[in-house]
């Protein structure tokens, strides 16, 4: 496995390498404006809740995406049943499910990826499938594997909130 100097796994979408740079990182989050939150949850106690609470703290909108909560509002926002259920566009698909749940939405991302304007899915910490990935980055969607967008921007951007 390719590996910057920092240790962080490098990205050749030739081999289906990762990219976890500091560089690519900011670059994704930069380029981000919405993100739908895949396993959403209405209990504060959940990091579902608490990094959609932080995404919006710092200017994204995040859209909530649940079949248990569907048609209530989370962090002032609608939830939706499905990724195919949002009716307008988003850059990225947070994924807060089991690793075993990350290959039907990636596929479901990838159906609805030129209609929604995605760009990139992101898996949470612990979070992986690399088929599924592999196919992601094949289709030209950035992926993000077993990171965490509140930590990833913490660490990346708090010297510039300073």
């Amino acid at each position: 496995m390719a590996r910057n100097p920092d240790g962080r796994i490098m990205n050749n979408k030739k081999n289906g390498l990762e990219d976890t740079s500091d560089i690519r990182l900011k670059r994704i989050l930069n380029d981000t404006k919405t993100i739908a939150v895949v396993g959403a949850s209405a209990d504060p106690a959940r990091p579902s809740w608490q990094v959609m609470k932080f995404l919006q703290s710092v200017g994204y909108r995040t859209i909530p995406v649940n079949p248990e909560l569907a048609g209530r509002a989370l962090h002032g926002e609608r939830v939706y049943s499905s990724l195919s259920d949002i009716p307008e566009p988003f850059d990225m698909v947070d994924i807060f499910r089991r690793s075993d749940a990350v290959a039907a939405i990636i596929d479901e991302t990838l159906s609805l990826a030129s209609d929604h304007g995605t760009r990139t899915i992101w898996m949470q910490l612990g979070v992986h499938d690399d088929a599924a990935a592999a196919r992601a980055m094949a289709a030209g969607i950035d992926v993000v594997k077993d990171h965490c967008p509140k930590v990833e921007y913490a660490r990346l951007f708090s010297s510039a909130r300073s």
